[in-house]
């Protein structure tokens, strides 16, 4: 059964030990931030890993969460600084290179999905977070400015570039 009630409501009521309040939370917010982590990692395995981990992180956190705020930002903001810490790290313990697995597209998505995807991980990670925070999240440029902390001006910028270098690589049809 899926729970109607408002995250604030949610949130409020796990931060008194409603588990099932806690766990409607998980299950509203689970696919999309894992969504975000296979897109910013491109492997399935890392991306659970790093979405469990922006969960476990964020419900210890939630006492001190501002229940005025939107939650999903939030902790799209933990899973990607996650995910950009794990990758770095993995870039640092490899010398600079990084070799990412043949990417999949998540759901037994179209090959154009798999390619538009593997396009994506190409991009540098900062362009990748907002490309996959707009598109594959659906977030405005204001939220995933919040998100990543960092302007607006930026998110734009940012979202620009990455679609010129996808255009100009023929991984996204020209308008």
């Amino acid at each position: 059964m899926v729970d109607d009630r408002s995250d604030r409501v949610l949130i409020r009521a796990a931060c008194d030990g409603d588990r099932d309040a806690a766990g409607a939370l998980f299950t509203r917010h689970w696919q999309p931030a894992w969504r975000v982590a296979y897109g910013i990692t491109g492997r399935r395995a890392l991306a659970d890993d790093v979405a469990a981990d922006a969960f476990e992180r964020a419900f210890a956190a939630l006492a001190r969460f501002d229940d005025r705020r939107p939650f999903a930002p939030w902790l799209h903001r933990i899973v990607v600084n996650r995910a950009l810490d794990l990758l770095r790290a993995e870039r640092r313990l490899a010398g600079g290179e990084l070799e990412l697995e043949a990417v999949e597209a998540p759901d037994g998505g179209e090959q154009g999905d798999a390619e538009l995807l593997a396009a994506v991980q190409e991009l540098p990670l900062q362009r990748r977070a907002v490309v996959l925070l707009r598109y594959g999240v659906g977030m405005t440029p204001a939220d995933i400015a919040t998100v990543l902390d960092v302007p607006v001006g930026t998110v734009h910028s940012r979202l620009a570039r990455a679609l010129d270098q996808l255009r100009d690589e023929e991984h996204v049809d020209r308008p």
